[in-house]
């Protein structure tokens, strides 16, 4: 049946490898030839400046990217969060897998109490960084990068109280610990918990075999939040967070959106339900009320601050 080996590009942290060996079962199982290619990104490499400060979106796909470009690679695996919403060129949306759990977790030293006690989080998002000066105003947060597997390391090593991380990531590489939290209040980033490959727009063979994998469900929420961070213009910077859920029963969607500024004071929020009927524009619509509600400066100032 195989025509031709389908090169899985991926980058070389252990979260990327599961994802794209992930992919690689799903294609075998499928009765194609695959290899995996691992790939250093920058993101991966430049680890003492926040990602915002590299001006650079999409640092953790642009590696992967120019390989596919360059035909060292066919496909590309990524956290759909880390991918831009606007992909190069030539380069297309191949497949979005089931989605996993969404939520952000807050792992903590032991006390989950931060009501009342000033503490010191960690992370490297200004999305969550944002969400949390706005529960929290009085607690300090710190940079945090580099992959789940150092990032986790940090938290041990340093004396803050907690760092947070997306669900899906740690529990994919079996390292969520015991002391956690879910922050169930917290309005994920657009596409979080979800897989995405990437392929060449010309390769229908490997197009073909990806279709295979796709989860339409997942792609359409997807979708929706992805659109709505671009119409905003976030890029993978700014305090935007998004979650689309699907009611079966109802056939209905369920749209939460939020944008911050940087410091948390402002949060400009929209929660609506609607007929699945009305899902291609759901998230420029969701975008457009928020920056008529003052979200045109919200996002003028945040690009501002952003260039200091």
């Amino acid at each position: 049946m195989a025509e031709k080996t389908i090169r899985i590009g991926t980058r070389d942290s252990e979260l990327a490898l599961w994802q794209a060996h992930t992919v690689e079962k799903k294609l075998n199982d499928l009765g194609y030839k695959t290899s995996i290619v691992a790939v250093k990104s920058q993101g991966d490499i430049i680890l003492d400046k926040p990602l915002y400060e590299l001006g650079i979106t999409g640092i953790f796909t642009k590696t992967l990217d120019i390989a596919m470009i360059n035909g060292d690679i066919d496909i590309a695996v990524h956290s759909m969060k880390d991918v831009p919403t606007a992909l190069p060129k030539g380069i297309v949306q191949a497949a979005v897998l089931p989605r996993a759990n969404v939520l952000d977790i807050l792992v903590h030293k032991g006390n989950p109490d931060f009501d009342n006690k000033p503490s010191t989080i960690a992370t490297g998002s200004l999305r969550r960084q944002a969400q949390w000066f706005n529960k929290y105003p009085n607690h300090t947060v710190v940079d945090l990068r580099g992959n789940v597997n150092t990032r986790m390391q940090k938290l041990k090593d340093n004396d803050w109280d907690g760092a947070v991380f997306a669900a899906a990531g740690l529990e994919r590489i079996n390292l969520k610990p015991e002391n956690y939290i879910n922050l169930d209040w917290m309005i994920p980033a657009p596409a979080q918990g979800a897989m995405l490959v990437v392929a060449m727009e010309n390769d229908n063979y490997t197009l073909d075999a990806l279709s295979q994998l796709n989860d339409i469900e997942t792609e359409i929420c997807t979708y929706i939040e992805r659109q709505f961070l671009r119409t905003l213009e976030g890029g993978c910077t700014a305090p935007i967070g998004a979650l689309v859920t699907y009611n079966e029963d109802e056939d209905t969607l369920h749209f939460q959106g939020v944008l911050l500024s940087i410091d948390g004071k402002q949060k400009l929020e929209i929660n609506k339900t609607v007929d699945i009927s009305e899902w291609k524009k759901l998230g420029f619509h969701s975008a457009q009320e928020i920056l008529n509600n003052g979200g045109t400066e919200l996002m003028q100032k945040i690009k501002e601050s952003l260039k200091k």
